[in-house]
């Protein structure tokens, strides 16, 4: 799976991708639990999270304010469930947000650009030629969500086997790009982005993002080859721990796209 931005600008080595700069700045050691209180409160801007009666703030210091109450709620939400201390794997709105108002909010065009890359890889372009099993559970799976993601473009995608790279049609790449760019929210637009690089498919978190079909079954048709897989050979725990904790990911960018939009 890629990283969240791939390096834009290999000739450049200034440039800096701002997505992971805002990780790197979260993977600091959080202190206990400072506060004994978690809500929400008007601000110019939407609603801000505040702990204790003050703002709570992102690693890079910028007070934590989204557009609608309901997705202020879900970080509050976070910060009261916690215990003694504060735990990030049981934060995923919470680190979603951190990545939005530090590193998307500086620079959406890098992430707009990394999720149209995503669509000249989709997942669902890439077909197995064997077994006939896996073929056809690949072509229940992801045919009629790959006809959705060709009406939106008005334009067709190009299938391969195998792994062997293929080029899209700019025509393709061009229309769902321009919607992609329609996003304004940062946070939404990191929502997108999450939810690409945790399936693998631009098509998958963009049908997600707009409504036409739901996290859980996005995340279904991402794994249909790792499910293919462990029905052959069995599971293995360490990779099921992670696919959990990347499922919460998913489901928190999912919250945060309809908190957003309702």
């Amino acid at each position: 799976m890629r990283d969240i931005l791939n390096e834009l600008d290999a000739g450049r080595p200034e440039a800096r991708d701002p997505v992971k700069a805002a990780q790197e700045a979260m993977r600091a050691p959080l202190p206990r639990r400072f506060y004994k209180t978690a809500g929400i409160a008007p601000e110019a801007d939407g609603f801000a999270v505040h702990l204790d009666g003050r703002p709570a703030k992102t690693p890079g210091r910028t007070i934590i304010a989204l557009a609608t109450e309901p997705a202020a709620r879900i970080v509050a939400d976070e910060f009261a469930a916690q215990g003694e201390t504060l735990d990030p794997a049981t934060m995923p709105a919470f680190r979603l947000v951190n990545t939005a108002i530090d590193g998307v909010a500086a620079d959406p065009q890098a992430v707009v650009e990394d999720v149209i890359r995503f669509f000249g890889t989709d997942l669902l372009c890439y077909r197995a030629d064997a077994p006939e099993t896996l073929v056809e559970a690949q072509r229940a799976k992801w045919d009629g969500l790959l006809d959705w993601a060709e009406r939106q473009a008005g334009a067709r995608f190009v299938l391969a086997e195998g792994v062997m790279h293929v080029a899209q049609p700019r025509e393709t790449l061009a229309a769902l790009g321009a919607l992609v760019r329609q996003i304004d929210d940062p946070v939404a637009l990191a929502a997108l982005h999450s939810m690409t690089t945790l399936t693998g498919s631009a098509i998958l978190a963009f049908g997600t993002f707009r409504g036409e079909w739901s996290a859980a079954e996005a995340w279904e048709a991402a794994h249909v080859d790792e499910d293919f897989n462990i029905a052959q050979w069995g599971e293995d725990a360490e990779a099921s721990a992670m696919r959990a904790r990347r499922w919460r990911e998913m489901e928190a960018a999912e919250r945060m796209v309809g908190a957003l939009s309702g």
